[in-house]
C-alpha cells in the first residue's frame, strides 16, 4: 500500500488542485469525529446525544457540521469531470454516471449487504435489544449523505448548463427556491413540501463548487460574512434552532430536511474554507502531507460508511466486559473520550482492510471504445434514481425490523427496508450496465 501510494502521489498532475482533496478528506474526517464525539452512550444501552445533554455546546456546529464543504468540493470535481468526458465522447451522461458513482456505491452496496445479513440472522437469533437494537437503526444513518450526492451527479449534467449560462445568476434561483420551500413550510403549513429542500438546498452548495471551478468566488470574504449574518438572523428572528445538525425530539431541524439557515451555514464554510485556500495549498504541497492525503481519499468512503459500526462496537464491548462507562458529558466522561477515540479508530481500521478493495475502481473504468448506445442515458438516469430513494429510504428505516415490514416516510411515501435495499441494488446494477465501456464493432 506504502509504494502504491507514493506512486501515485508522484505522478499528481502539475495542474491538479491538492487543496480541494485536503478538503475532501478533512470534512468526511471531521464529521466521523463528530458522531464519534457527539453519541452519548448510558451503562443501559441508550443512545443520546451529546448536543441535547450539553445545548450550550450547539454552537460547535456552526464549524464542524461541515457535510456543505463536501458537496461543495463535489461540484467542483463533477464540473472538471463531465467538461473533460464532453470533449472526448458524445454519450457522455451514462458514462459519466457510472463514472463518478463507481467507487461511492461499490462499498455501499457491500455495506448493504453485510449489514443486511447481519440484521437478518441477529433477528431470527431475536436478539434486537438494547444496543443491538440501537445499532441496526443507527449505521444507515448516514446513507441520506450518500443518496444526496447521488442525485448531484445526476443533476450535474443540466445544472452546469444552467451555470454556464447564467453563472450565479443558477446559484440565485435555487437559493430562492429554497427559501420559497421554507415559507411554504412555515408561514402556511403546506404539507410535505419541505422534502423539495432536500434538491434545492444541497444542490444551491452544490453550484457553489461549479462558481468555484470556473475561479468565480472571487470575494470569500463576503461570502463567509453573508452566510455567517444569515445564519445568524435566521436562527434569531426565524423557526430555527440553533443546531445545524438533527437533535432528537426536536419539531424542526436543519439537517432533515435542510433549511434556508442550513443554506446559509453553507455560504458561510464555503467561503471560510476559500479564505483558507492559501496556507492549504501551500501545506498540501508538502510531500508528506500530499501522500497522507493520497492515502486517505483511496479508502475515505470505505472508512465512512464504517465509522458508526466500528463506534457501536467500543461501546458494545464495553458493556460486555463492564468497563466502566460515565454518565455523559461529566468530568470522567470527558477524560474516556481519547481512549474510546482510539478504539473506534482502531476498529475503523480493521473495517477498512477488510473491505477497501471494493472502493477500488472495477476494470474497464475508461472511456467506451463504442457507443453505449441510446437507451444508456435513460438506463442510466432510472438506476441513479432508484439507487437515490433505496439509501435514502435505508437511512431513515434502518436495517431494524427487517422481517416485520417496518417502514418510514420518504417523500409522501411509505418504505421498508427490503424493498429500499433492493432499490438499491437494481439501481446500482442498472448505473454499472448502463455506463460499462463496451468494445468497438469488428471491421468487415
Amino acid at each position: 500500500m506504502g509504494n502504491s501510494v507514493r506512486e501515485l502521489a508522484d505522478r499528481t498532475p502539475a495542474g491538479r488542485d491538492r487543496y480541494v482533496d485536503l478538503l475532501r478528506v478533512a470534512s468526511l474526517g471531521t464529521v466521523v469525529a463528530g458522531h464519534w464525539l457527539m453519541a452519548a452512550v448510558s451503562a443501559d444501552g441508550s443512545v443520546g446525544n451529546l448536543l441535547a445533554v450539553v445545548p450550550d455546546i450547539q454552537i460547535l456546529t456552526w464549524a464542524l457540521q461541515v457535510m456543505p464543504v463536501f458537496f461543495f468540493v463535489g461540484g467542483f470535481s463533477h464540473a472538471l469531470s463531465y467538461r473533460s468526458l464532453s470533449r472526448r465522447h458524445e454519450a457522455v451522461y451514462s458514462v459519466f454516471v457510472r463514472a463518478r458513482l463507481q467507487r461511492l456505491l461499490r462499498p455501499t452496496m457491500v455495506f448493504v449487504l453485510v449489514w443486511g445479513a447481519a440484521a437478518l440472522v441477529l433477528q431470527l437469533l431475536g436478539d434486537q435489544q438494547g444496543l443491538t437494537g440501537v445499532a441496526l437503526r443507527l449505521v444507515a444513518q448516514p446513507l441520506w449523505f450518500i443518496g444526496i450526492y447521488l442525485a448531484m451527479v445526476a443533476f450535474t449534467p443540466p445544472l452546469l448548463k444552467l451555470h454556464e449560462r447564467y453563472g450565479w445568476g443558477a446559484f440565485a434561483a435555487l437559493a430562492f427556491a429554497a427559501a420559497g420551500v421554507d415559507v411554504l413550510r412555515f408561514a402556511f403549513g403546506v404539507p410535505y413540501v419541505e422534502f423539495l429542500n432536500f434538491a434545492f438546498v444541497w444542490l444551491a452548495v452544490h453550484q457553489l463548487g461549479f462558481l468555484r471551478a470556473d475561479g468565480r468566488i472571487r470575494r470569500p470574504v463576503v461570502l463567509a460574512a453573508a452566510g455567517l449574518a444569515a445564519a445568524a438572523a435566521l436562527v434569531a428572528f426565524g423557526p430555527y434552532p440553533l443546531s445545524m445538525v438533527g437533535m432528537p425530539g426536536e419539531k424542526v431541524s436543519n439537517m432533515a430536511p435542510p433549511t434556508l439557515a442550513l443554506l446559509a451555514h453553507g455560504l458561510w464554510l464555503v467561503g471560510a474554507v476559500e479564505l483558507l485556500r492559501a496556507p492549504g495549498a501551500r501545506l498540501v504541497a508538502r510531500p508528506r502531507v500530499w501522500r497522507t492525503v493520497v492515502a486517505a481519499n483511496g479508502v475515505a468512503m470505505t472508512a465512512f460508511l464504517w465509522h458508526l459500526t466500528a463506534m457501536l462496537g467500543v461501546y458494545g464491548a464495553m458493556l460486555a466486559l463492564d468497563l466502566p462507562l460515565p454518565a455523559p458529558a461529566g468530568g470522567a466522561w470527558w477524560a474516556q473520550v481519547p481512549l474510546r477515540f482510539a478504539a473506534a479508530a482502531a476498529l475503523t481500521a480493521l473495517c477498512v482492510a477488510a473491505f477497501r478493495a471494493f472502493e477500488r475502481p472495477a476494470g474497464g473504468g475508461g472511456l467506451p471504445a463504442a457507443s453505449p448506445g441510446r437507451l444508456a442515458g435513460p438506463a442510466a438516469a432510472v438506476g441513479v434514481t432508484l439507487c437515490l430513494l433505496g439509501v435514502l429510504g435505508l437511512s431513515m428505516v434502518g436495517f431494524a425490523g427487517l422481517l416485520e415490514g417496518r417502514t418510514a416516510l420518504l417523500i409522501a411515501v411509505r418504505i421498508s427496508a427490503p424493498a429500499a435495499v433492493v432499490m438499491a441494488l437494481a439501481g446500482w446494477l442498472l448505473v454499472e450496465t448502463a455506463g460499462r465501456p463496451r468494445p468497438a464493432p469488428l471491421a468487415r
